[in-house]
């Protein structure tokens, strides 16, 4: 009877050893890298799985991409490819980005109004 309690017990502690030694931080790493795939903004500098380096140029949420500019050449990858983010966009970065937006669309509505200006 003492025999069979004692290989219970160390059971029972082998399991709850291996819960607090493997399990437990690794679903603490999978919340963390969750995390930081729904922070991605664009401007973020990051690395693949595949090793690739760039910048994050648009995070499409609806279809879950993530389109990454690699020294001019843009490339879509689902965002789970994202391995880590190496640096954070900064207030500066996303400033501009606002900022080349709306030139955007002033100069189109400049370029809309020459165009109905010539029509007539």
């Amino acid at each position: 009877m003492n025999s069979s309690i004692s290989t219970i017990l160390m059971f029972v502690v082998f399991f709850a050893l291996m819960y607090f030694m493997m399990i437990r931080p690794q679903k603490k790493q999978q919340q963390q890298h969750q995390e930081m795939m729904n922070a991605l903004k664009p401007g973020d500098q990051v690395v693949t799985i595949g090793g690739l380096h760039g910048v994050v140029s648009e995070v499409n949420q609806e279809k879950n991409l993530v389109t990454i500019d690699c020294d001019g050449v843009y490339l879509d990858f689902t965002r789970s490819a994202i391995a880590r983010v190496t640096k954070k966009a900064t207030a500066k970065v996303e400033e501009a980005e606002e900022k080349t937006v709306e030139t955007t669309t002033e100069t189109s509505s400049v370029v809309e109004k020459e165009t109905t200006d010539e029509d007539k």
